[in-house]
């Protein structure tokens, strides 16, 4: 039989990401006032053609970099070559505004929710094409915030600018071998410049050390730190500085011409087309950003937009994840050709735990994106403050450690052709495990969130929140979630306890995990009590999240890991040890 004759199975399709998702036109709807809502509404419907039509081609012209270190004559040349494909979706974010939008701010506070949304809508065939942008957004924010004059009137227009011709984009340099993640153990070191610069952008300083990951190194610019103190002085020893990769900066010159040079490229599982590279800075010429010894604290808005950037991303792998499973069972039929998979209760049911999942985690997503466009306009309050300080590591951790597992359930609903490449859950499985390590680990998450909670006024702020969302639930709601309501309140109760200082030995992990749980619920709620008030269809729907989120999604195991953290303590912190090395003496504790 010829393959052409036989059975033909009907491709699945997923022609409208905003239109035809179930959650996101309500969400923006609510987030976003009327009138800004009408205006932005037909932008989001002319955004998903876009991205069906010029970013998946696009896409799919991309391939791996490839990078010549010596040419035919021995010189070294430390060429990068990316694909057309790659630059090509640069080129469609520029022209988008996915960098300028925030910075532009038409909307104000809702500058952000307009920009990230059209990146939650490409990020399932992006090509991780916003891990560069992200960085270019941060390094946007820094220079806005602390940047000289010069960098003000010639670098951040270029970061923020629309013409692909001139756009700038950044890389971030932070990760070093001795430390991973923790910056303290920086080696590279920052020497004041003898030497007068017509390139200068500041205060000119000569750069030494290896930078272990550097994600964008096909960038113009990279934010880095550097030790300028000693380095008994750890972190409070670091600045902050803005490196071109090549001088001068506005025109053609060699990769090498400002001292760095790839070492190699990385072999990486996913996130293939970005060009990640180990790179050694010899006398690198940079330029100081804001004052010498406050490096961390200046690039603590880069980490803070990076990171939601990171829950954006993970959360957009999902959307398209799951709109090819609910695709696919409208068009994949079984029991002898009888009954889609739509139709099959046992199918949809699995389908709707992923469902769950995503719900959960958009509406917690955006309510964070929504804090940093207001606390980046100035509109957010002390409250509103405090709790973006807290809720940018939650979002950006859990929306990893749960969009990955969901994954792999819409790869599963799909049979075999879930784990065809061409069929893209592959390729979205393998690019979303890296938000699992990218600006931190869960763990680094959970510990982040721990020195929040450690803030003047941050417990009380979040709690005051929860309260005021929790008395705000109509009458005729609490009948029908009584249970699930009862379960919220125990559980922000035991997180008053489980953050009370000193906080227990291994704690810090699961509460961070029923932190995250209790205000993606607080984010459900809110959002049912709104489309009840106003009428949506939908809001029964919305209710029914709430409630299964908080019944039947984890919720109370992770509140049982709570309390088993809290009472557990070092006997058990010797167990866990044994259970990974072997061995075990008790008479050593």
């Amino acid at each position: 039989m010829r393959i052409e004759e036989g059975f033909q199975q009907t491709p699945f399709s997923d022609e409208e990401p905003y239109g035809a998702d179930p959650v996101l036109p309500d969400l923006l709807k609510r987030l976003l006032p009327n009138s800004i809502h009408c205006e932005l509404d037909p932008e989001f419907r002319r955004f998903e053609t876009v991205v069906v039509q010029t970013v998946r081609p696009i896409s799919e012209l991309v391939s791996p970099p490839t990078f010549t270190q010596y040419n035919q004559w021995g010189q070294r040349v430390d060429i990068l070559h990316t694909s057309e494909g790659w630059r090509g979706l640069k080129a469609v974010c520029q022209e988008e505004g996915i960098v300028a939008i925030p910075y532009e701010r038409k909307h104000g506070e809702y500058s952000r929710i307009h920009s990230f949304s059209k990146i939650f809508l490409m990020a399932g065939d992006s090509q991780v094409v916003d891990c560069p942008m992200s960085m270019t957004d941060g390094c946007a924010r820094v220079i806005e915030l602390f940047g000289t004059k010069e960098m003000k009137e010639l670098v951040y227009p270029r970061l923020c600018s629309r013409d692909p011709t001139q756009a700038f984009t950044s890389g971030q340099w932070m990760t070093e071998r001795p430390g991973g993640s923790d910056v303290s153990q920086t080696e590279t070191k920052a020497a004041p410049s003898s030497q007068s610069s017509s390139h200068s952008l500041g205060t000119t300083y000569k750069l030494d050390g290896f930078k272990w990951f550097s994600s964008a190194t096909d960038s113009n610019v990279s934010v880095a730190l550097a030790r300028t103190g000693s380095l008994v002085q750890g972190s409070r020893g670091l600045s902050l500085f803005l490196v071109p990769l090549r001088l001068p900066l506005h025109g053609l010159a060699s990769p090498t011409s400002n001292n760095i040079y790839v070492h190699r490229l990385k072999d990486k599982l996913g996130t293939k087309a970005l060009p990640t590279a180990e790179l050694s800075l010899q006398g690198t010429e940079a330029y100081l950003i804001g004052s010498l010894g406050a490096g961390v604290k200046h690039i603590t808005p880069v980490l803070g937009i990076t990171r939601v950037h990171s829950a954006v991303t993970s959360v957009g792998y999902l959307r398209r994840g799951l709109a090819i499973a609910r695709s696919f069972a409208t068009v994949r039929c079984v029991e002898g050709g009888k009954l889609r998979l739509s139709d099959a209760p046992l199918h949809v049911a699995e389908l709707a735990k992923i469902a769950l999942i995503y719900r959960a985690l958009i509406h917690l997503t955006f309510g964070v994106v929504h804090l940093l466009g207001k606390s980046e306009c100035g509109t957010a309050t002390v409250e509103e403050e405090l709790r973006l300080r807290l809720l940018t590591p939650v979002v950006k951790g859990f929306s990893a450690e749960k969009s990955g597992a969901a994954l792999e359930e819409c790869m599963a609903s799909l049979g075999g052709q879930g784990y065809m490449e061409e069929n893209v859950v592959a390729r979205l499985i393998r690019d979303v495990l890296v938000e699992r390590i990218w600006e931190g680990t869960t763990t680094v998450m959970a510990l982040d969130v721990l020195r929040s909670v450690q803030i003047a006024g941050v417990s009380s702020a979040y709690h005051d929140w929860a309260r005021s969302l929790l008395s705000s639930v109509p009458r005729a709601f609490h009948e029908n979630i009584k249970a699930p309501l009862a379960i919220l309140e125990a559980a922000l109760q035991t997180l008053q306890s489980a953050y009370k200082r000193p906080t227990a030995l291994l704690v810090a992990r699961p509460a961070f995990i029923l932190l995250s749980y209790v205000t993606a619920s607080l984010y459900l709620l809110e959002h049912a009590i709104w489309a009840n008030e106003n009428k949506s269809t939908q809001w029964r729907l919305d209710l029914e999240a709430f409630s299964r989120w908080v019944q039947e999604s984890g919720f109370t195991t992770a509140r049982d890991e709570v309390e088993t953290g809290m009472q557990a303590g070092a006997e058990r912190a010797k167990l866990d040890k044994g259970l990974v090395y072997g061995g075990y003496d008790r008479a050593k504790l």
